[in-house]
């Protein structure tokens, strides 16, 4: 019996399946690859932890050389506070959490960054902030493209951070990007002029964050860039491979999957459906890629099943073959998931908790 066939015996006796699966001699490796990219450029890399959500994962980023991590919600940092790391940034409007409480109940166990766009959030974060009882640090967040969040003039940014710093509860710390993989000279256009018009005004960034796993490969290019944000890097799936950043071989998380049905000549089932490999397409042919029968594809999904068409495959796999699926967007993927099991050179090794799956607000 083959190391991999008695690898895909030991995860369906021990956890059935689906299972998520994360080889740690991959993990480790992408780990290291970004660290020494933005130890290369002179930035401190800040991991964004939405794509692992977990506590292990995030003190191995640190050990690594990670100055600190990117969170998503405020629900995400608690988790991450817990686990004794301390330097935190939630990149979104955390309005929900200002209003709840839970926002100021964080900012008095450990002083936080957040992002702002609008006179709203700086609000917001100020009456959180008085709340706690501790000045809280707050990054304006720009748009150079994405058009996503964001402030999209410089002369708007600088009113925003003038707003906060003159707030008695908040702190100007910085300035938050995430361009696209193409524009980085309107950024830098945009970055200039508003790093200027803040020495106007006697305001300095101290932190000029950039982020993205696709703009690993513009880290540093950023004029005073302090820092770069990327999640996906430290598994990567099917999306980074079509922008190019990654290979299969980087894929260190994959989903063990059994077929549990042959019905029909050339379909199957997989016993993964939406809610394991969600209904993100992420602009990619099916909802994953089948390692061992890489024609194969993942057409259709209902919740517990995924609906093959085997209609390329010269060989096809047989009811009860266990089969390996990297997810076409393996963020969304691992918050399916309570556990994530580890393995080494095709052995098991752990099983860790996804501590800040779920978590909304």
């Amino acid at each position: 019996m083959s190391d991999l066939l008695a690898l895909k015996k030991d995860i369906i006796n021990q956890f059935g399946t689906p299972c998520a699966v994360v080889d740690l001699n991959i993990l480790e490796e992408n780990i290291i690859r970004v660290q020494k990219i933005c130890d290369k450029a002179g930035v401190l890399n800040r991991p964004h932890i939405k794509t692992h959500k977990s506590c292990e994962i995030a003190r191995m980023q640190v050990d690594a050389g990670a100055s600190g991590v990117t969170c998503q919600k405020v629900g995400e940092a608690e988790v991450m506070a817990a686990a004794g790391i301390k330097d935190i940034l939630i990149a979104t409007n955390v309005l929900g959490a200002a209003a709840s409480g839970a926002l100021a109940a964080l900012q008095r166990r450990i002083s936080l960054k957040v992002c702002a766009d609008s006179a709203y959030s700086i609000n917001a974060y100020s009456t959180a902030a008085k709340d706690a009882g501790r000045v809280l640090d707050v990054l304006v967040e720009c748009d150079t493209g994405q058009k996503r969040a964001g402030v999209e003039n410089p002369e708007e940014a600088c009113r925003f951070a003038k707003l906060i710093d003159d707030d008695s509860y908040l702190n100007f710390k910085g300035l938050l990007y995430y361009p696209t993989k193409d524009n980085w000279s309107e950024a830098e256009v945009f970055n200039s002029k508003l790093v200027k018009l803040l020495s106007e005004v006697n305001l300095v960034p101290e932190i000029i964050s950039t982020g993205g796993t696709p703009n690993l490969q513009n880290v540093g290019k950023l004029s005073g860039s302090t820092e770069h944000r990327a999640g996906t890097c430290v598994f990567n799936d099917l999306m980074m491979i079509k922008d190019g950043f990654s290979t299969i071989h980087d894929c260190a998380l994959c989903i063990y999957t059994s077929v549990v049905s042959r019905a029909g000549k050339d379909r199957g089932i997989l016993d993964a459906g939406s809610k394991t490999l969600t209904s993100d397409l992420g602009g990619l042919n099916g909802f994953g890629s089948i390692l061992e029968y890489p024609d194969a594809i993942i057409g259709k999904l209902a919740e517990e099943h995924g609906f093959l068409n085997l209609e390329d495959c010269a060989v096809q796999p047989e009811v009860g073959e266990i089969v390996r699926v990297i997810p076409n967007h393996v963020c969304v993927v691992v918050n399916m998931f309570n556990d994530l099991v580890l393995v080494r050179d095709k052995k098991i090794i752990d099983a860790i908790k996804v501590e800040a799956r779920g978590l909304l607000v």
